[in-house]
C-alpha cells in the first residue's frame, strides 16, 4: 500500500533542535452519532493532501493571496505528523486521543492544524487548550452549533459551540458566516446569546465586510479558529454534507484568517465537515487546500 503524500510535502518531523512553528494532523472520526455512518470523511485529510500537491514546488514563488512567499523568506518550519487514530462509534476513545495530540503539539510548543471528520472533532481540539487559555474561538460556519444532545449524544457535531462555551478557558466566541435553516432552534439561540455569543451571518458579511466579524475579536487575544466547510458558498465548496446557498465567498475566508493574524493571533485552526462523496471534480479540496496555505501563511508571517 502506497503511502499517501503529505500536505505540501511536508516533513512529518524536523531536524533535531527545531521546532516547527505548525503542526497538522488528521481525525478520520470523532463523535459520531448513534447509527450514523461518518466513513466518508475518513477521505477528507488525504483528499486535502493530494490536493496541495500542485502548490509543493511552488512554495517559494510569489503568492497574491498571502502577498508574498509562504514562509516569508524564512526555513521551512510546519510538519505534518500524519492522522491520529480514530475508530467510528469509539466516541470517548476518539475524544481521548485527540485531545492527547492536542497536547503534545501544544508541549512544543506549536500550533495545531487539525484536518478532517464532522464538526464534533472541534471538541477535543478546543479541550486541548485547557492549559494554554484564555483563548477566543472564531467559529467560521452555516450554523451556530448549540444544540446540547442529539439521540443521547453530547458531543457530537451539532453541539461543538454548547460544549465550548462550557470550557473554563474559552473567554468568549464569535459566530460567523451564518444562514439558513440550520442546527438551531429558539431554545439553541437563547443560550448562545445568554453566553454572550456575537453572531454575524453570511448577509452582514456581505454586505459590511469581514470587518463586522473581526470587530469583536479583542485586539491581541489568541483566537482559535475552527471553519466548518459548508460555511463557504457551495458555488465553490460543494463537498460538504449540507450546501446551504448564500455562503461565504472563498476571498472573504482568507480575509477574515488574514485579518484575525493582523489583529489577534491564531493559536489552533481546524477545517472539518469536507465530505469527499458531494464534491465536484475536486474543487472543494481544492478549496480547503487553499485555505490551509492560507493559514500557514498567517501563522508564519504573525511569529
Amino acid at each position: 500500500m502506497t503511502a499517501s503524500p503529505s500536505f505540501l510535502g511536508f516533513p512529518n518531523q524536523l531536524a533535531e533542535g527545531r521546532v516547527p512553528r505548525a503542526v497538522i494532523f488528521g481525525a478520520g472520526h470523532g463523535s459520531t452519532y448513534p447509527g450514523k455512518d461518518s466513513s466518508g470523511y475518513v477521505l477528507a485529510a488525504d483528499a486535502i493532501r493530494a490536493a496541495s500537491q500542485d502548490d509543493a514546488p511552488l512554495v517559494e514563488h510569489w503568492d497574491f493571496d498571502l502577498g508574498g512567499p509562504l514562509f516569508d523568506g524564512k526555513p521551512l518550519c510546519c510538519v505534518d505528523a500524519g492522522d491520529v487514530l480514530t475508530i467510528m462509534h469509539d466516541n470517548a476513545g476518539n475524544r481521548a486521543r485527540i485531545e492527547a495530540k492536542m497536547r503534545e503539539v501544544l508541549a512544543m510548543p506549536a500550533v495545531p492544524i487539525l484536518i478532517g471528520d464532522d464538526d464534533s472533532v472541534p471538541i477535543p481540539f478546543l479541550a486541548g487548550f485547557a492549559d494554554h487559555g484564555p483563548v477566543w474561538i472564531l467559529q467560521i460556519d452555516a450554523h451556530i452549533d448549540w444544540r446540547d444532545e442529539v439521540h443521547g449524544e453530547r458531543y457530537g457535531y451539532s453541539s461543538p459551540m454548547r460544549r465550548a462555551s462550557e470550557m473554563p478557558h474559552v473567554a468568549g466566541m464569535v459566530q460567523v458566516g451564518l444562514r439558513g435553516v440550520g442546527s438551531a432552534r429558539l431554545a439553541e439561540i437563547q443560550a448562545a446569546q445568554r453566553y454572550g455569543s456575537r453572531f454575524v451571518t453570511a448577509r452582514e458579511v456581505h454586505a459590511h465586510g469581514v470587518e463586522t466579524a473581526l470587530r469583536h475579536i479583542p485586539e491581541g487575544a489568541r483566537v482559535v479558529v475552527t471553519l466548518d466547510c459548508d460555511s463557504l458558498d457551495p458555488s465553490v465548496m460543494p463537498g460538504v454534507a449540507a450546501r446551504t446557498p448564500g455562503g461565504l465567498t472563498y476571498t472573504q475566508a482568507i480575509d477574515l484568517i488574514a485579518g484575525v493574524g493582523k489583529r489577534a493571533r491564531i493559536a489552533g485552526f481546524d477545517l472539518v465537515e469536507l465530505y469527499p462523496p458531494a464534491d465536484i471534480d475536486g474543487l472543494s479540496t481544492l478549496t480547503a487546500a487553499r485555505l490551509l496555505v492560507n493559514v500557514i501563511g498567517t501563522i508564519v508571517q504573525q511569529v
